[in-house]
Parts: C-alpha cells; structure tokens; sequence
C-alpha cells in the first residue's frame, strides 16, 4: 500500500519552520502561487494579533518538485519566520555570549496554564519554558498548511474538494443554511470569521472586541466538508485503518483543538436511532458511491470507519488561546513561588484560522487514504487505479438494478 507522510519542523521565532512530505505520487501538479495562497488563508481572521501584522508567509520549495510537477521524492516546504530578526540572539543554536542576561534571552518562567509550558518543562527537564513553548506555539501550523496544499494538489486531480467554515464562535452559533455552497471556501473566505451568517457575523465580532477589551480570549467550532470522496476509503478490519479514528486524531494534534465530531456527532447520541441513521436507496447520481445513495447524510460520510460516497464533514472545536493579557496565577519554575503567567503576543481569537489548519489535516488525512487505496508511482497510475475501483463499484449498482 502506498502512503503520505509528513513532518514538520522549527521554532515559532526560530529561522523558519519546514515540511517534508513523503509519498507524493509523481506528476501531481504543483503551484506556489496556490501553496502561499493557503499561507495567507492562515493568516487571516478577526481577532488575530500582532505577530500576524509582522509574518507575510511564503513556501520556499527546496526538493521534490521541478518545472511545477512532483518527482515522486519527498518534498520539502520552508516558511521563514521573518520576526526571526528580532530574536536571533534569543533563539541563537549556538550558545549565547549574555547568556546570564533573562531579559535579553526572553527566557519564561512563569508558565501559562492551559499552554504546554509547564508540563513540557517538566517532561524536558527544563527551567525556561521557551524551550517548550517555541515548538508548541501555534505558528507550527504555517508548516502544515504548506503541506495541506500538496495534499489539496493530489486531492483536486482526483476530483476531491476540501473547505471549511466558522461554525461558532464564543457561543454565539451561525445559522446553518439548507445546502452548503459549492464553492465553500469562496463564500465563506470573505467573512472576516469566515462564517456564512451574516447576522452572526456581526454577533461574533462584537464578542471578540469584547473579549479583547476585557483582555480575554474566545473559542469556536470549526466544520470540514470534503465533496468528492469516493467511497471505500479507510477500512474496518483494524482501529488504526478506520478513517473516522485516523481524522479525529489528526484534527485533535492540532493546537487547542478540544473536540472532533463527525457528521450528527455528539447530538446522535440524544437521538434514537431511527433519527440518526441514514437509509440507503439506489441512486445512480451518486458515482462515487457505486450507486447507492443515502437519505440523508447525518453519519457525515463514513459508516464503520469507511467513506460511504457522501460529502465528508467534520467539526472540530477550539478552546480559547491560553495566553491571556489578563494573566491568570501560576508558580514561579525557578523557585515554587506564585506568580502570574508570562504575557506572550497572542491572538484574541483564532478559530477561522483554526479552519484553513483543519482543512489541512482533513486533506493529508485523506490523502493517505486515497493513496492507500488506488496507490501508484505517478498520477497517472493513481487515476486510472482511482477509475477502475469506481467502474467495478458502479457496475455493482447497476448490475442489482438490473
């Protein structure tokens, strides 16, 4: 079975983060414009804070990739962190001639409760939390974006869609409407929050003004819906192949996500299941499906870890940031002493962010999957293996129709 695998490195204000990508089948079309594009998509969002003001986010492509097609070899993204100007001794890999000086080496002691400082310092053996909270810092998530985009790549050349938007924010719900866009990223990219209600929207501005106001922060839900999944992806014979396991993981890994549902969600659990199970019919519109349609789509495109043919849609929620401008207690890591948290430049709100990284993962994730399923060395091997599954799947079909 062939598979995609990738990794990220590099500290929030360190030189750059990376990406390498393993497993891209070759001739899988590859455009910067398209990669940055999503970079940008990250960036954005009311509420964001000042660091966002400083990066403007670019993939450099150092391997992988020639004349603008993927040679079937791991390729490697790098985002330079252009605030790195401003921490070069801070973050210096060599050692530091003021290295008695705290100040100048912005180390943090007072770990922030919510974030990864204290129990990373504690697992890492360390007494300056910026050993840990460089690499936990969100801004990881620049790497994986650039990686999305390849997945997004391999995804769109076999006719599969990946967009997302702003479900809730700080408790305030957008109204769902009957039938999402097509085109859901194009209605929903205009939003400041990336919502598609316009009466919320204003709701959820006002609350993040609020709560920047009060020196808070504010959460979300964000939902993931991907057309064009053929069904038949991931399977139900062990708990690491189950597609439902392997998304919610994925969106889980990234940080401050709290929660993932699929489909219906934790709201099927209130319902009996005559309410919550989606009939089956034959329905010949439904090509990726072999056929065979639902009512409905309340099991969000898979049933028993395995796509069904339907639009994929998943929700992942965010707690809010944990750095608070109105610091909440903690000890000192040097001596044991209250203290208040350390003040780190953060976001008030980062949820329609936290969409465009979803996205990301839901395509890496699906990626894999497609890959693990019509798996071949170039593109074109992977469509026509893609092809010729969904024939014998539709002649299924149509041969019980018959």
């Amino acid at each position: 079975m062939s598979h995609l695998r990738f990794h990220t490195a590099g500290e929030s204000h360190g030189p750059a983060l990376a990406a390498i990508v393993e497993g891209l089948p070759s001739g899988v079309p590859v455009s910067p414009d398209a990669i940055d594009h999503e970079l940008r998509r990250r960036q954005g969002g009311y509420g964001r804070g000042g660091r966002m003001r400083i990066e403007s986010d670019r993939a450099e492509i150092l391997s992988g990739v020639r004349h603008g097609e993927t040679l079937g070899s791991p390729v490697t993204l790098l985002v330079r962190n252009r605030d790195w100007a401003n921490w070069t001794a801070a973050m210096s890999p060599a050692p530091a001639e003021n290295a008695g000086d705290d100040e100048a080496m912005r180390r943090v002691f007072f770990p922030r409760p919510g974030h990864a400082d204290l129990v990373g310092a504690l697992k890492y053996d360390r007494t300056d939390a910026r050993d840990i909270l460089e690499r936990a810092s969100a801004r990881e998530t620049a790497a994986r974006v650039a990686a999305g985009a390849l997945a997004k790549a391999l995804l769109g050349a076999a006719g599969i869609s990946v967009g997302s938007h702003v479900v809730s924010i700080g408790g305030i719900v957008a109204a769902r409407p009957d039938e999402l866009p097509a085109g859901l990223n194009a209605a929903s990219d205009p939003s400041p929050v990336r919502c598609l209600d316009g009466e919320a929207e204003g709701r959820m501005i006002d609350a993040i003004d609020e709560a920047k106001r009060a020196g808070d922060t504010l959460g979300g839900v964000v939902e993931v819906v991907a057309r064009g999944v053929p069904a038949g992806l991931g399977s139900h014979v062990s708990w690491d192949r189950k597609l439902d396991g392997r998304l919610a993981g994925a969106l889980m890994s990234i940080q401050a996500i709290k929660g993932v549902e699929i489909g219906l969600g934790f709201e099927a659990a209130a319902r009996p299941g005559s309410r919550v199970h989606d009939a089956i019919r034959l329905d010949e519109a439904v090509e990726r499906g072999g056929g065979y349609g639902r009512i409905g789509n309340n099991a969000g495109g898979l049933e028993g870890g395995i796509t069904t043919g339907q639009p994929l849609v998943v929700r992942a929620a965010m707690k809010p940031i944990s750095t608070l401008m109105q610091p909440l207690g903690t000890v000192d890591l040097r001596t044991g002493e209250p203290a208040e948290a350390v003040r780190e430049r953060s976001d008030v709100c980062a949820v329609p962010a936290a969409g465009v990284v979803a996205e990301a993962m839901v395509a890496l994730v699906l990626a894999d999957a497609l890959l693990e399923k019509a798996g071949g060395d170039s593109l074109g091997e992977v469509l026509r293996n893609l092809e010729g599954y969904l024939e014998r799947i539709r002649a299924r079909g149509i041969f019980v129709a018959a």
